[in-house]
């Protein structure tokens, strides 16, 4: 009997199911961590067709042997429909297969039916053995000795319908691939006045019609878990034909593929093409984005989320064995592990909820995110803001920017705005950040100045590095009175959350300032306090990603290593992230520093790879790691060590990753973040005592921190924060690079 003294040995990974992208990420970071670990790792080709069929389909698999397919989509190891596998026959044939080779556990990357079928091999598994033995296909010492196979799951799915973590394995890239398509269709709809239907993949879950319709600011949006009210022909039409006549250009309705009436009835992409052609008398088309959803290499979060999950996978199985089977999945940025069938129990119920027209019930289970999500798209798609009793108190709020450039900036501003004005305020903006405060530069926000700026990279408000000082006081004093505004949401990096914290220290003095500032997190370094995640890292990241892609191609041609610098200012962020996301040998951070130790024993590592047959190096370097060992600096240096070995090319990346368009996990965050700052700002300007405050997002949720807190959470010596979650992902890089040891500054 494996009891809790006895670890396996031996783990097998398999995928099955759909194929989703960043699979073959988490089965990297399966077979490496389990390498490191000690254990025996094999790799099931075909999925449990392979566990049936043994024999090839079934190996050992070394660290090297899953190199170089962290950027690839879909699953190297095959996936396949085995109806034998459905069939005790079929199980036992696999646990016989399983036995022989001493595999003792069991990785399974897939869908819920994909889960269930293992845990039903597991459940059974002992009474397999025995019969095995009985039939005198297995040697009953075998039998014996190996009573139990442990079992974790990885949720594949780019459908986002698991309970038991907030994010599935290719969720992201399909939204990703989503967001995209409708990017672009937009600009043909704008430009002939059209209307466009896109279906998307979802047969019981929403979720991907639901964010793609948030990150592109749709019009319209129908889901299987909340169904339209009767009469929603007529609704959907008139509210198509509002935004018509306030001068919006295009119409994008977003339907998946489950969606359906109050009654249960299918309501159809083309169905709602003939409805919008006969109601609207205007051209409207059918996009069914289809497979392309599935495809394609995997997004920066997506290689990550697999990375970590794959990693905790095989913590688990070493640390609880005798544990009943688990699903490792996210909440937040956690890793969480719950019992497996539980999950699947209650993601298939939502199934029967929706057949029952259970809808209440189906929302309640997709959890309260999902549910603010979509009252926050049924306001913004709105052609006008909600009348607001004449009694309420109207308040004057002004929006601005500070520091450098985040993508998601103008994302934040229109969510914002948006939720201002629904709510009866009157919303400013402020240009080009404190500059323009102390200029007076102010304008004035309608429904529809925002409308188009969910997509766009940049500030359209303008931004600045400037930062006020006593002297200008006086006339940030006088613009606040003569603007009377109640309160200023900031939205930027370290220079706004820097000059807002300067005037509320000043409020005590001069009560014109005393007015509720709220800071929301934008910046690519993600270097802010109060928030796990900052608007703009994540489309940074991807940049970085989809860039260091390309460098690794020009390498594996050329036997070469290349050392790229990344943005970061003093935190390490985008480095340790994009070193995960991209596979490279060594990551260097301003948090740790780099030594001549350090670099002698990369070059000596480096030099011993290539001399084994390595074709690629690649190392990453945080723009600030090091005042003396420049990018330049390590590049002269591998280069002369590395001798006839390889050569060596920098890569300083720029000015790249600020711009662009927002990814779509950027766009979702910072309309979760300005909604939820928004109406905190409007709640703390009805206080007496009006203060300041950072939104954060903290375990999934928005949270808010003092803005007084501000220079004890900062390293007094550097711009980051004391506490940086992130850095407990240092030993899971130099687990995937496949050192033994980091090497320390």
């Amino acid at each position: 009997m494996l009891g809790s003294s006895r670890r396996p040995t031996s783990i097998a990974v398999l995928t099955s199911g759909g194929d989703a992208a960043g699979m073959n990420a988490a089965v990297r970071a399966v077979v490496r961590t389990g390498i490191s670990a000690g254990l025996t790792v094999y790799a099931v080709s075909e999925g449990f067709q392979g566990l049936v069929d043994g024999g090839d389909c079934i190996r050992r698999i070394t660290s090297d042997g899953v190199g170089g397919i962290l950027q690839r989509g879909g699953t190297v190891l095959g996936t396949a429909r085995c109806q034998e596998f459905r069939e005790r026959d079929g199980r036992r044939r696999a646990a016989r297969n399983l036995a022989e080779l001493g595999i003792e556990a069991l990785a399974v990357i897939g869908g819920d039916g994909s889960l269930t079928g293992a845990n039903q091999l597991c459940t059974e598994w002992p009474e397999l053995l025995d019969e095995l033995a009985d039939r005198g296909e297995l040697d009953r010492e075998i039998a014996d000795a190996r009573r139990r196979l442990v079992l974790v799951g990885l949720v594949g799915s780019i459908d986002n319908d698991m309970a038991g973590t907030d994010m599935t394995i290719g969720a992201d890239t399909a939204l990703h691939r989503i967001t995209e398509a409708i990017d672009a269709i937009q600009s043909t709809a704008s430009s002939h006045q059209r209307s466009f239907v896109i279906e998307v993949m979802g047969r019981n879950c929403g979720y991907l019609a639901l964010m793609s319709g948030i990150a592109t600011g749709a019009n319209f949006v129908f889901l299987p878990e909340s169904p339209p009210d009767d009469g929603w022909p007529d609704t959907m039409a008139e509210a198509l034909k509002a935004g018509r006549a306030i001068g919006r250009r295009s119409n994008i309705v977003v339907v998946a593929e489950g969606a359906r009436d109050r009654h249960g009835e299918p309501i159809t992409a083309q169905q709602i093409r003939n409805i919008l052609e006969e109601k609207l008398g205007e051209d409207t088309r059918v996009t069914s984005l289809g497979h392309v959803q599935r495809g394609g290499s995997p997004s920066a979060f997506d290689r990550y989320l697999s990375t970590v999950l794959g990693f905790a996978a095989v913590e688990k199985i070493l640390s609880s064995p005798d544990a009943e089977p688990q699903l490792i999945g996210i909440r937040g940025h956690q890793i969480i592990s719950s019992p497996l069938m539980q999950n699947v129990e209650t993601t298939q119920s939502v199934a029967k909820v929706i057949a029952e027209h259970d809808y209440e019930r189906a929302m309640e289970i997709r959890g309260g995110n999902f549910r603010n999500s979509l009252d926050l798209i049924k306001m913004m798609v709105q052609a006008q803001p909600h009348e607001t009793a004449p009694e309420e108190r109207r308040l004057r709020l002004a929006i601005m920017h500070a520091g450098g450039p985040a993508p998601g900036m103008n994302t934040a501003v229109r969510v914002a705005v948006r939720v201002g004005l629904d709510l009866g305020h009157t919303m400013l903006g402020i240009r080009d950040g404190f500059r323009g405060l102390v200029e007076g530069n102010f304008t004035m926000f309608e429904w529809m100045t925002v409308s188009s700026w969910v997509a766009n990279g940049g500030a359209e408000l303008g931004s600045s590095r400037f930062l006020p000082d006593e002297s200008n006081l006086d006339a940030i004093e006088q613009h606040i009175t003569e603007q009377e505004l109640d309160g200023i949401l900031m939205i930027g990096g370290f220079t706004g959350y820097s000059g807002a914290y300067l005037l509320r220290q000043a409020a005590a003095t001069r009560p014109a300032l005393s007015i509720p500032i709220v800071c929301l997190p934008a910046s690519i370094n993600n270097d802010l306090p109060g928030s796990e995640l900052s608007v703009g890292a994540d489309t940074a990241l991807n940049s970085i990603v989809r860039d260091v892609d390309k460098i690794k191609q020009s390498a594996v041609a050329s036997q070469r290593t290349f050392v790229v610098e990344v943005m970061g200012n003093q935190c390490g962020y985008l480095a340790l992230m994009s070193g995960l996301a991209t596979g490279a040998e060594r990551v260097y951070l301003p948090e740790e520093g780099i030594t001549l130790r350090d670099l002698q024993v990369d070059v000596e590592a480096l030099s011993a790879g290539f001399t084994r047959g390595k074709r690629l190096g690649l190392v990453i370097r945080s723009e600030k790691a090091d005042e003396v060992y420049t990018t330049s600096f390590i590049k002269a240096l591998f280069e002369r060590e590395g001798g006839d070995l390889f050569d060596v090319r920098e890569a300083v990346l720029g000015h790249v990753q600020q711009g662009g368009s927002p990814s779509p996990f950027d766009r979702i965050q910072a309309t979760r973040l300005a909604s939820s700052s928004i109406r905190r700002l409007i709640d703390v300007a009805n206080l007496t005592e009006p203060t300041g405050l950072m939104a954060g997002l903290r375990h999934g949720k928005v949270h808010f921190t003092p803005l007084n807190d501000l220079p004890h959470l900062m390293e007094p010596d550097a711009r980051r924060p004391r506490r940086q979650d992130w850095l407990d992902l240092r030993p899971l890089a130099v687990v995937m690079a496949g050192r033994s040891t980091p090497a320390t500054g």
